[in-house]
C-alpha cells in the first residue's frame, strides 16, 4: 500500500512537476512510465513518488515552483481531497505543497500583517478584512479584522474562488449570487454580502490565500479602492517571500 502521505497528483499536476507538455505527461502514465490508477470518475491519478522515481531514471529536472515545495505533505490538509465541494485550481496538489513549504498556516498573529488587514478595512471602508490561507479541508485566518472565527471549512471559502484568478475577485451581492446565495456565511454570520479580494502569491507565482474585504451591505468598490486593496495585497505576498526564501 502507498505511503498515506505520498501526494496524489492529477496529469496536468504531474506534467507541471515534470516541466513537460501535459500531452507529454499523459502519454507516460498511459503506457505506463508512470503508474495510475482511475477514479470513480473515470479521472487517472499517480502517486508523487512515482514520479519522482521517473524523473531520476530520465535525469529530469523539477521546475523552481516544484523544488522549493516539500517531497511530501505534513499532514493531510496540504493533500488534495478525492473530491472537493469548492472549485479547485489545476495545479491544486503543486499549491497545496507550496502552502506547507511556506510554514505560514497556524502560526501567531503578527503585526505586518495585522497592519495590512487593518489598513485593507480602512481604505476601503469596509467592516471586515482578512489574510485568509488555504489548505484543502480549511481557510485559515494570519489575520483578521471584524470576524471572530479563526477559521471555516474550505467548502464555505470565497476566496476558493479568488485564487483562480491573478487579479481582483468580486462579489458585489452574495444573497444574488447562486455561487454564494446558500453559503453559510451568508444566510449566517458573519452575513456576507459583499466581498472583494487579491491573491496572495508565493516567489514563484503560486497563490496561497488571499487579501480579502468584506461588507454586510451589497455594494461596489472604487478605482482607487481597488488600487490600495491591490497594492496591501503585494506587500502581503512580498512579506511571504520574504520569509520564505532560502
Amino acid at each position: 500500500m502507498p505511503n498515506s502521505k505520498d501526494s496524489v497528483l492529477t496529469t496536468r499536476a504531474t506534467a507541471e512537476l515534470l516541466g513537460v507538455a501535459v500531452s507529454t505527461a499523459q502519454l507516460w502514465i498511459e503506457n505506463g512510465a508512470i503508474p495510475s490508477w482511475k477514479t470513480p470518475g473515470g479521472h487517472r491519478r499517480v502517486r508523487l513518488s512515482a514520479v519522482k522515481r521517473l524523473m531520476e531514471q530520465r535525469g529530469l529536472v523539477a521546475p523552481v515552483a516544484a523544488a522549493v515545495a516539500p517531497a511530501v505533505a505534513s499532514s493531510a490538509e496540504f493533500l488534495p481531497l478525492p473530491t472537493a465541494a469548492y472549485p479547485v485550481p489545476h495545479d491544486e496538489a503543486q499549491r497545496l505543497l507550496a502552502l506547507d513549504a511556506a510554514r505560514i498556516v497556524d502560526t501567531p498573529a503578527e503585526s505586518v500583517f495585522d497592519r495590512l488587514t487593518w489598513l485593507a478595512s480602512q481604505v476601503t471602508e469596509s467592516p471586515m478584512a482578512l489574510i485568509s490561507l488555504l489548505t484543502s479541508k480549511r481557510q485559515w485566518f494570519k489575520s483578521r479584522i471584524g470576524v471572530e472565527v479563526v477559521e471555516t471549512p474550505r467548502d464555505w471559502a470565497f476566496c476558493s474562488h479568488a485564487i483562480l484568478q491573478d487579479g481582483l475577485f468580486v462579489v458585489e451581492d452574495a444573497t444574488r449570487d447562486p455561487r454564494f446565495q446558500d453559503n453559510p456565511l451568508v444566510i449566517g454570520e458573519p452575513h456576507i454580502r459583499f466581498y472583494a479580494a487579491f491573491p496572495l502569491f508565493d516567489a514563484n507565482k503560486v497563490p496561497l490565500g488571499t487579501l480579502c474585504v468584506l461588507d454586510r451591505e451589497p455594494r461596489r468598490l472604487r478605482d482607487r479602492e481597488i488600487r490600495s486593496l491591490r497594492e496591501l495585497a503585494a506587500i502581503a505576498s512580498e512579506e511571504i517571500q520574504r520569509r520564505t526564501r532560502p
